[in-house]
């Protein structure tokens, strides 16, 4: 069973995270920190006391905003531990994302922390950490993805995107970003399963990092021996691989 550390400064959400933890049957036990210094002192402690230690812990469910020590610092100081526990950021803004999984998070949570959402991140850390979960798991519902819409988390609400409405995904590390006209959505879903899965509806690859709807592009444009595209306002670069199959299927597309 996992040994949890939450560390957020505002009180209020740190209890509400230990409440979520403390409910998982895959948690073992689960305490709380105010700040990433505290925090920092209760690892060194568990690091000296060794994996199989009373006060070892396995996994950190940390915040990025606070005060001094943000969790962005503290998840590299941990990078340079020889045995850091894992981490799991918790926090309001998605903006981070791609930092944190440089850092090697094993999940990206947004505020409000919904049960289910922070089930997964435990089955994530439990999965990695290789730990045998005593009891049942949460049940969380699975439904059949819908072809026509794609589930985004946004400030904790679950909303369903139009897949005709993405004009481009763009690759995040783990993650992919949609983009639409009215704003864009961070997924976690590689680029290459949207790829495949968005292929017959008019998806095609135009760089290692983005992925273009062909309904979307306005232009195609050619200097000085590069290719790249509009999409709507932003101008994407489209790699050598890639050039030729494009023009192909533009043409395509205009004369079919």
């Amino acid at each position: 069973m996992l040994r949890a550390l939450a560390v957020d400064d505002e009180r209020p959400s740190l209890e509400e995270l230990l409440y979520l933890l403390n409910a998982d049957p895959r948690i073992g036990s689960a305490e709380g920190a105010g700040d990433a210094t505290e925090a920092l002192r209760r690892i060194n402690r568990a690091l000296e006391s060794g994996p199989d230690g009373p006060d070892a812990i396995d996994v950190v469910f940390l915040d990025i905003q606070m005060p001094g020590l943000d969790g962005l610092d503290l998840a590299r100081l941990l990078t340079g531990f020889a045995r850091p526990p894992l981490v799991v950021f918790v926090t309001a803004h998605e903006d981070f994302a791609v930092q944190a999984f440089d850092l090697k998070a094993v999940d990206y949570v947004l505020k409000p922390v919904r049960r289910e959402r922070l089930a997964e991140a435990v089955r994530r850390a439990s999965a990695q950490r290789g730990t045998t979960p005593q009891g049942p798991a949460p049940r969380i519902p699975v439904h059949e993805p819908d072809p026509d819409h794609i589930a985004v988390e946004l400030g904790g609400v679950t909303r369903f995107v139009a897949v005709d409405d993405i004009t481009h995904v763009e690759a995040q590390g783990d993650y992919a970003r949609l983009h639409t006209d009215r704003g864009s959505h961070l997924v976690r879903i590689p680029l290459s399963t949207l790829e495949e899965r968005w292929r017959s509806r008019g998806f095609v690859r135009i760089h290692r990092r983005h992925l273009v709807a062909l309904r979307h592009i306005g232009e195609l444009r050619l200097d000085a021996g590069t290719v790249s595209v509009l999409v709507g306002s932003e101008e994407l670069q489209v790699s050598r691989r890639h050039a030729r199959e494009l023009r192909d299927m533009l043409m395509r597309r205009t004369t079919g």
